[in-house]
């Protein structure tokens, strides 16, 4: 390892890692930060959104039939722009299921599996990468989800069982990371100071139907809130990327970057877990890990969250 701080984003699908904390990521691979990001499910399940490949029935048959190998190249093409590595964790895509009542989840996907089983895997990627943070979903997976709330699970539980030597004895070294986050992508406030912005400049705001749906949605803490907004364009070419995903034309592209930058430069997170001492509210997803990382090199010569070279 040659980095000094390390950090790992989990998340449900392939441009998950583009949609939630991109911003984020790209500021602090800049900054010299080794970013792993993890890829729980490969995708297989998820319907082309944009319309613009719908509009030939040729392509899109050809996407259906290929659509693993696409989604597969649009994470390939997104993790560059990022600038991150990416690992993929290697369980089928469960899909969104829908009606009333829901039909079954399909046999075999990622919401179906073990929690303990599921982990195991995570948990292995951990102790090779060593990350001191961790970002994921809340408990209801940022939105309900089955795969994004499966995420949380495994990632919660390979986040305890990691430092664990009793867990998992044959996956590696044991490494306990210090901090665990939540991704707290639109929250109301966000939402509503973007929208008012919009608005006071004659702009026609795309936050209507969201802030309807979401006002009765419970509020996140946002305990945490990093300076990303000149890595905006960055996200946006990410997620573009995606290109089944995503609609470039969508409401998600349609407030300009200046504007966002005006009233909510920043990506926000909820600490959920801490095993260092930190000062609330954070504006560093890195916050105490630096000095928790010093002391242990006064105290041992070498800090136990250290590679070689780096107390020197």
């Amino acid at each position: 390892m040659t980095h000094e701080l390390r950090l790992m984003t989990v998340h449900a699908h392939p441009d998950d890692e583009s949609s939630k904390g991109a911003a984020t990521s790209a500021r602090y691979v800049r900054d010299g930060v080794d970013v792993l990001v993890v890829t729980c499910t490969d995708g297989s399940r998820g319907d082309i959104l944009n319309p613009q490949l719908k509009k030939d029935p040729a392509v899109q048959a050809e996407i259906e039939a290929n659509l693993l190998d696409v989604r597969r190249k649009e994470m390939d093409t997104a993790r560059e722009i990022l600038g991150v590595r990416q690992e993929w964790l290697g369980f089928v895509d469960s899909g969104l299921p829908e009606g009333d009542p829901l039909p079954p989840l399909p046999e075999g996907c990622f919401a179906l599996q073990d929690l303990e089983t599921a982990a195991e895997p995570l948990v292995r990627l951990i102790r090779q990468q060593r990350p001191q943070v961790i970002v994921t979903y809340n408990e209801n997976g940022g939105y309900p989800h089955p795969d994004h709330i499966m995420t949380h699970k495994v990632t919660v539980a390979a986040f305890d069982a990691a430092g664990d030597p009793a867990k998992y004895p044959d996956a590696g070294e044991p490494w306990q990371p210090l901090k665990l986050y939540y991704d707290v992508a639109w929250s109301m406030a966000r939402l509503e100071a973007e929208h008012q912005e919009l608005l006071d400049r004659g702009l026609e705001s795309p936050y209507w139907e969201l802030l309807k749906e979401r006002q009765n949605w419970p509020q996140r803490e946002i305990t945490t809130r990093v300076q990303a907004g000149e890595y905006f364009e960055i996200r946006d070419a990410a997620l573009k990327a995606h290109a089944t995903q995503i609609d470039p034309d969508g409401p998600f592209f349609r407030t300009p970057n200046d504007v966002k930058r005006a009233v909510w430069p920043t990506e926000d997170f909820e600490l959920a877990r801490s095993l260092i001492d930190t000062t609330l509210p954070e504006d560093d997803l890195f916050a105490g890990v630096r000095e928790y990382e010093k002391a242990q090199c006064a105290v041992s010569g070498q800090g136990v969250h250290e590679p070689a070279g780096v107390c020197s």
